[in-house]
């Protein structure tokens, strides 16, 4: 983002950049539960915020609910991990209603095959991988919300290298929390990648919106 884009639209880009890249380098202290729930739900929060102040459409309040169910659930699934889905849930919920809204008027066919492969991978994987087999239907269905967000932000309107490439990053992020379950128990690999990933996709994902929101509201 243009330096200049970046201070203008200060305070709360910028606020949500300092909670979300410091969050990574305490999630990990002793710093207490309700202050790390905090701060972590701190990030996405001010996206939401961010949103609102940018844009005064219904789009941009939809992208802010969908910014506010992901803090909601950052902070709940420290709590009890099916009501953190929940909420995430339901904000995929809500953007894929979005991005339908502003399907892309014509698709390429790698561009529909990549759309089909998120929709029937990401749920596919997500089953496959935790070692609690019990748990694997449920993590599933909240994969098939996933992965439906997944490509219907790839095949919108807005821009893809942001939107869709934000969408990806979530959607790996969450793969890497399901692979903590199972393969990946003993690595570090989720514990370093699973935060930037998610953070900087939910970043990629606001920004992208309301950039586009933006630009066609502006006169040309």
């Amino acid at each position: 983002m243009p330096h200049r884009a970046l201070i203008e639209q200060r305070p709360w880009l910028l606020a949500s950049l300092a909670a979300g890249i410091s969050f990574w380098f305490v999630k990990d202290t002793d710093l207490p539960g309700l202050f790390q729930m905090a701060w972590k739900g701190a990030g996405v929060a001010l996206l939401a915020v961010y949103a609102l102040a940018r844009h005064g459409g219904a789009e941009a309040r939809t992208i802010a609910a969908v910014m506010a169910l992901g803090a909601l659930g950052d902070v709940l699934i420290e709590i009890r991990l099916e009501a953190g889905a929940i909420a995430f849930l339901i904000g995929h919920l809500i953007a894929i209603r979005l991005y339908w809204q502003h399907r892309r008027a014509s698709t390429s066919f790698s561009q529909k095959a990549a759309a089909l492969a998120f929709l029937v991978l990401i749920p596919l994987i997500s089953f496959l991988l935790p070692a609690d087999r019990a748990a694997a239907p449920g993590i599933a269905l909240y994969a098939s919300g996933l992965g439906a967000m997944t490509a219907a932000a790839w095949t919108s309107s807005f821009p893809r290298y942001r939107v869709g490439l934000g969408a990806v990053m979530f959607a790996v992020s969450d793969l890497l929390i399901f692979a903590d379950l199972g393969p990946l128990a003993d690595s570090a690999l989720p514990g370093l990648l699973i935060w930037p990933l998610y953070y900087f996709g939910q970043f990629l994902i606001c920004t992208g919106v309301i950039g586009e929101l933006r630009s066609r509201s502006t006169p040309q």
